[in-house]
């Protein structure tokens, strides 16, 4: 959708003055060059090159580890057992990466810290709240948040979070491409079709706030080249806008929010599908939200799913509760799955036979699943140190 906030001239790149006269100055924030999803943002004065020293690189980044070389297997990491510290920056830790996507955990237990900021540089950002609350803010407003949102964050925007609960748990996944709702979803105006399980007018935008005006020096660090960070000193506070208008910005989805569609028998992952980054099928991914919704009511129906080898994907499927049928007994809350296309996978054991009893019945599943298109992923030396090590062998006699 496109939003307008604040103040700004009828017609783009004109001028405007604030108060004392002074000039507003404008920039385009924008994606796949000049013909991609675009914002335009007016400062109240400087631009946001102005920097107070030169830039440096931080004595920590974000870059995985690769894991130690070992057999291809399916992972089980107990995410939700992983230690919480931290600001949500430097409790992220990446878990699977590949040459477009990187998904990593933060569990952080404390805000950003005061009068610093954060830019992702490089990668476009989808994040899934399974604990906490707060406020993403950034240039474009403040964005509150709270268990079961989504929240995208487009590449190049800057941004700090600020927790209003004692401890929060994100799953971030990163993306070389912008993510949004499928295209197959919208019609030719842009609106939601009237078949699709997403409606683009229930995202929650950022709530606009007045411009802070005020030089000094803003610590900024950007991730760039494969998650090193630099640490820019800003001359003026970044959140210095007079108004912004356009379709990049952040905004803020409800899993909940995503009306499951239900068939007699069972219906394959693309029925489920929230948001795409990429062009499907050729790169990228797509994220898939299993809500709670009725099982198949066939009367020879298997609610449970199907064996599958998708050899074109590699899965990632975080478990927000133990309710889906396929792994039950087998992980807990907050679990997080990585099947690679190269190998088939299944339910564990007798999973299929025990779904029968709940045909038609409904599911209180909630689950989030990125498949990626034609890329894949490497697990990192910290998924490696927390790995489930009895998981591959969890098909064998049950």
């Amino acid at each position: 959708m496109i939003l307008k906030r604040g103040r700004l001239p009828r017609t783009p790149h004109t001028e405007q003055r604030g108060a004392g006269g002074v000039l507003a100055l404008e920039e385009i924030h924008g994606t796949y060059g000049f013909s991609g999803p675009w914002s335009r943002k007016l400062h109240v004065r400087g631009y946001p090159t102005e920097v107070a020293r030169p830039a440096r690189l931080a004595s920590w980044s974000l870059t995985p580890k690769t894991a130690p070389a070992a057999p291809l297997q399916p992972f089980h990491i107990p995410t939700g057992k992983l230690p919480y510290g931290g600001d949500a920056l430097r409790a992220r830790v990446p878990l699977f990466f590949g040459p477009s996507t990187v998904l990593s955990v933060s569990k952080p237990v404390r805000s950003t810290p005061a009068g610093t900021f954060f830019r992702n540089g490089e990668k476009h950002e989808l994040w899934f709240v399974q604990e906490g609350a707060g406020t993403l803010a950034s240039e474009y407003g403040e964005l509150a948040f709270k268990k079961g949102h989504y929240l995208v964050v487009p590449k190049g925007t800057t941004y700090r979070v600020e927790l209003t609960s004692a401890k929060a748990f994100f799953i971030l996944i990163e993306s070389r491409w912008p993510v949004g709702f499928p295209g197959r979803y919208m019609n030719t105006a842009g609106q939601a079709v009237l078949s699709s399980p997403v409606v683009e007018t229930e995202a929650e935008g950022p709530v606009f706030r007045e411009p802070v005006d005020r030089a000094g020096r803003f610590p900024l660090l950007v991730k760039h080249g494969g998650g090193r960070l630099s640490e820019l000193t800003l001359s003026r506070h970044p959140f210095d806008l007079a108004g912004w208008e356009g379709s990049l910005y952040p905004f803020a989805f409800h899993i909940l929010d995503h009306h499951g569609i239900a068939k007699a028998t069972h219906a394959a992952p693309p029925m489920h599908q929230t948001f795409e980054s990429g062009a499907a099928p050729h790169h990228g991914f797509a994220v898939c939200s299993f809500v709670p919704q009725p099982e198949g009511w066939h009367p020879r129906d298997v609610p449970a799913p199907y064996a599958h080898s998708n050899v074109d994907s590699d899965e990632l499927m975080f478990f927000s509760n133990t309710n889906y049928g396929a792994r039950k007994g087998v992980i807990a809350d907050g679990a997080l799955t990585y099947h690679p296309g190269a190998i088939p996978h299944s339910p564990q054991g007798e999973a299929a036979l025990r779904s029968l009893a709940d045909r038609g019945k409904m599911s209180e599943r909630l689950a989030v699943m990125v498949d990626t298109f034609f890329e894949p992923l490497e697990p990192t030396a910290a998924a490696w140190r927390a790995r489930d090590k009895g998981y591959p062998m969890s098909w064998h006699g049950r």
